[in-house]
């Protein structure tokens, strides 16, 4: 693959977007763009309790984590791994009003023409990886399978090529992100080897309590 390598992580929240792309970062070297919603949510200073019933507010806090996500990506001239991409918007769909401004906004078509030039892993959802980040509610299982449909939905319907990551397995998770980017011609950085440490994902109970916020292609036509 020639130029800048792009690695997004795209998928509901606790699929392991994070997991991955820390491993990604530390084992081929790559900066990586940490997610962005947190240091908004805490910018404002807005707590959860208020993202369930303020509606400006989180049109104001959407609308600023993709304002966000662009700039981010844009201040990263290289290569990079960012640990999701337009998923926002997902949630924008089901809790605010902006999704109908945003999807005319000619940025976010800019935007896409860019992801679609990267390499995408899309994560899906397991059961067994909920676990509240902070950040967004909805934990309940019905609401992971909704934005998850959601963040779908966007990648069918920019027509991103992207590699679904179906398995639970961490090693082979990194199995298939090793697979795909020797395809690229890319290898782990010097010296890696001795220092790989395989963790199993974060497990909780199955029972959580809810709160708030397929067509892959294979891995050969991805590495283009």
């Amino acid at each position: 693959m020639q130029g800048p390598l792009r690695i997004y992580l795209v998928g509901a929240h606790s699929t392991g977007k994070t997991t991955l792309a820390r491993w990604i970062r530390d084992h081929y070297g790559l900066p990586m763009i940490s997610e962005v919603a947190r240091g908004v949510l805490a910018e404002m200073e807005a707590q959860l309790d208020s993202l369930r019933s303020n509606l400006d507010l989180v049109d104001r806090y959407q609308r600023e984590v993709f304002e966000r996500q662009l700039s981010a990506e844009a201040d990263q001239q290289g290569s990079f791994v960012s640990d999701r991409a337009f998923c926002n918007l997902a949630y924008a769909a089901h809790h605010s009003t902006i999704l109908a401004s945003i999807a005319t906004d000619k940025r976010l078509h800019h935007y896409m023409e860019s992801v679609r030039e990267g390499i995408v892993f899309f994560l899906r959802p397991h059961r067994e990886l909920l676990a509240d980040d902070g950040v967004r509610a909805g934990l309940a299982w019905e609401e992971v399978i909704r934005i998850d449909g959601m963040v779908k939905l966007l990648l069918e319907m920019f027509a991103v090529p992207y590699i679904a990551v179906e398995s639970l397995s961490m090693q082979e998770r990194v199995r298939t992100i090793e697979n795909v980017l020797s395809l690229c011609g890319r290898r782990k950085v010097e010296g890696d080897e001795s220092q790989l440490e395989l963790r199993s994902l974060p497990r909780v109970r199955r029972s959580e309590s809810p709160a708030f916020d397929s067509g892959p292609v294979n891995a050969a036509s991805a590495a283009r």
